[in-house]
């Protein structure tokens, strides 16, 4: 089935540009329709803590198309749990329902480098922490800055640097429930992010528009801010994964692992061109699988570890399936073996109607193992795709192909501690790589998924009638369209560094376009 992904691709017709002025003025008025829907806010209503959720900005098209073409021949790095199509994750703040007041943190980041002069880049910049401040109608958005001065080729850090003007429209945020959402805020570049970006763009550029997402829960009934205790094994603590179904015991009782978990993306640009113009599809996970974003966790370890021989054996639970346009491709029982330094990745592959089982996909080196507070840890080893991963893949990639790097810990004592999962939130919807049209018309009409445990109504952005919802559908084929254009060609999946011809205007001196 994946073999004809490529026979297709080369069908495709050439893409065209849309022009997204349009997008920011239906967007506008989606923010205008939602002005009063919030209603009054609750007497007396207590301040609430922001704890978990995610952002979703894609700076802006055209400096990212500058930075993976011809001129800057650069790439950009996620950073701390970023995920594909640039989501940053794990909210953390307060809002005030009374005042309708939001301050919303965000981690990971993301680093963007181009013009290589001698072993160092004229263009290096890294924004981290972003935060959304909004109070009085008016809204910011903030980041940790460290980058390079277009002139000087000086580098400079500051904290918290206003990037961007929000145009809420006139949005009461008074009053909103969990998750609290905004869906396509446009964003313009401050006269402090011109210094950020190195004078790269003046003040006043529109950016590409911020939508937002975070779970918001009351105060403690003693004014502690830490809200409510974390429900057990959200990091890995407790019981874990899936400790609530034995699993914990029964892996203990197979060799001295009592918890573990496994966490590999597969390939970043893989995950982009399953969902972009030629796949046009998703992914499901099951079996107790995670989303983290960039990444996919495999829980509730069973296995060995023998620190004298230095082997770890390691088998997880979950599924990870993916489908699209001839593609139907599902990974399920992984396992990790580490033997003398040297680890693989092994999973059941089934590709349609084909299935093999304990298929070696990618091997990565770990270093010596070491147990620290109970838990055996290999972070982010870089993995590559062996001979059988290649076949798997259909020939996609080939052998030796640089894949989303491995992270393995397990527990060796019931009260080791997991690393975290990057928080998304209690309900982010489909992913920002998964949506499709009809997902993004569902959220337009229901802002307040079932299940929730707000209490009252989300602020709405995405309510309204056919307005709302062509804003709701052309935001996400303009968001689709960015992401094919700048992580892959329509070709076949492609590295950041190998992405992206120059179809925005440069100027004169070979800079980047001030529009889109």
């Amino acid at each position: 089935m994946l073999r004809r992904l490529r026979a297709l691709a080369a069908t495709l017709l050439p893409r065209r540009r849309v022009v997204a002025v349009a997008a920011a003025t239906l967007l506008t008025s989606t923010l205008a329709v939602g002005t009063d829907l919030a209603g009054a806010p609750p007497a007396h209503a207590a301040a609430r803590t922001v704890d978990g959720g995610r952002l979703d900005w894609g700076i802006k098209e055209s400096f990212l198309t500058y930075v993976t073409g011809p001129i800057a021949q650069g790439e950009w790095t996620l950073l701390d749990g970023a995920a594909s199509g640039f989501r940053f994750h794990s909210a953390t703040g307060s809002y005030d329902p009374e005042t309708g007041a939001l301050t919303a943190a965000f981690g990971g980041g993301v680093r963007f480098t181009g013009h290589e002069e001698d072993g160092t880049h004229r263009l290096d910049l890294t924004l981290r922490r972003f935060t959304v401040r909004i109070a009085d109608g008016r809204g910011t958005l903030h980041a940790d800055v460290a980058g390079k001065d277009r002139e000087t080729g000086r580098m400079s850090t500051s904290g918290q640097t206003a990037l961007a003007d929000l145009d809420l429209g006139g949005l009461d945020m008074r009053g909103g429930g969990s998750p609290l959402s905004l869906d396509g805020v446009p964003a313009t570049l401050t006269a402090e992010g011109e210094r950020a970006f190195g004078g790269y763009y003046p003040a006043g550029t529109a950016l590409d528009p911020v939508s937002l997402s975070v779970d918001v829960r009351a105060a403690a009934p003693d004014g502690d801010p830490s809200g409510p205790p974390e429900e057990p094994g959200k990091d890995g603590a407790g019981n874990g994964e899936n400790g609530e179904n034995g699993e914990k015991g029964d892996g203990a009782a197979a060799g001295g692992i009592v918890d573990g978990a496994v966490d590999w993306g597969v390939r970043r640009t893989f995950r982009d061109y399953v969902t972009g113009p030629v796949a046009q599809g998703s992914w499901r996970l099951g079996g107790g699988a995670r989303d983290g974003g960039a990444l996919f966790r495999f829980g509730a370890a069973k296995g060995s570890y023998d620190a004298g021989k230095q082997r770890l054996e390691a088998r997880f639970s979950g599924t990870l399936h993916f489908t699209g346009e001839h593609l139907d491709l599902r990974l399920s029982d992984v396992s990790v073996t580490v033997e003398d330094g040297s680890g693989t990745l092994v999973a059941d592959v089934a590709d349609g109607g084909a299935a093999s089982g304990d298929v070696p996909l990618v091997t990565f080196a770990t270093g010596r193992l070491t147990a620290k507070d109970g838990l055996v840890a290999v972070a982010e080893a870089p993995a590559k795709l062996t001979a059988e991963g290649a076949r798997a893949f259909g020939g996609l990639y080939g052998a030796g192909t640089g894949m989303d790097p491995v992270s393995v810990a397990v527990a060796l004592d019931p009260g080791a501690r997991l690393p975290a999962l990057p928080d998304l939130g209690s309900d982010p919807g489909p992913s920002a790589q998964a949506a499709g049209p009809a997902d993004r018309a569902r959220a337009a009409e229901d802002p307040e998924p079932a299940g929730s445990s707000g209490t009252s109504p989300a602020v709405p952005l995405g309510v309204g009638g056919a307005a709302v919802l062509a804003a709701a559908l052309l935001a996400h084929t303009l968001m689709r369209r960015r992401r094919a254009r700048t992580a892959a060609p329509a070709t076949t999946p492609a590295t950041a560094s190998e992405a992206g011809e120059a179809t925005e205007a440069t100027d004169a001196a070979g800079n980047p376009g001030t529009s889109d």
